[in-house]
């Protein structure tokens, strides 16, 4: 939605064109060097693989964690996505740590489209648990998509809940929110865990 804001400020007037000029052509730049480094989707390939696309390159991610007693922590995160298996699935490594750099999380998502049962097959790897986990299972609902958000749930392994409900939303080429809700039953969901994601540069 902010692009197509963008946009309309600059065609009303309210924005002067030579303002935009660069930004355009370093986001252009940006994204062929995304593509250089990460990989594109092969031809072949599922059409329904872009729709997890955006989480191709590097990035930065700023997270606030809701702790046990209500209150929120700032935490540092860092993901970094992939085309891989010669563009036929896409692989992001996920690290969070604290403030002063102990780690939290660190793992992998595998995500593929299965275009004969229309179904995504996804896993995370919990490299400091050892355990794979099944992202977006169809008894708990399969992938959601729509024009504004990407979301799925997954029984937790060995957590204090259990199930947790991942959703993207403020999907941009640079931005995008992965907001964390959590449940013991399916049915009522607290959120838990927002994360901020930014595209990095360099």
């Amino acid at each position: 939605m902010l692009p197509a804001l963008f946009t309309a400020f600059v065609l009303s007037g309210l924005v002067p064109t030579r303002l935009t000029r660069a930004p355009v052509e370093e986001d252009s730049r940006a994204m062929k060097r995304v593509e250089q480094e990460y990989g594109r989707p092969n031809p072949g390939a599922p059409p329904e693989l872009s729709q997890f696309a955006f989480l191709v390159g590097k990035w930065r991610c700023d997270a606030k964690l809701k702790r046990h007693d209500g209150t929120w922590e700032n935490l540092k995160a860092t993901w970094e996505g992939r085309f891989i298996l010669d563009g036929y699935a896409i692989a992001e490594e996920y690290r969070m740590t604290t403030q002063i750099g102990e780690l939290l999380v660190l793992g992998i998502n595998i995500r593929s489209y299965d275009a004969k049962r229309k179904t995504w097959g996804m896993k995370w790897l919990n490299a400091l648990a050892g355990n794979w986990v099944d992202l977006g299972p169809e008894e708990l609902g399969g992938v959601k998509v729509d024009e504004k958000s990407i979301t799925y749930s997954y029984k937790e392994p060995s957590g204090p809940h259990a199930y947790t409900r991942s959703t993207y939303l403020n999907i941009s080429q640079n931005h995008f929110t992965w907001r964390g809700e959590k449940s013991n039953d399916g049915k009522e969901w607290e959120e838990f865990l927002v994360i901020e994601v930014y595209r990095r540069k360099n």
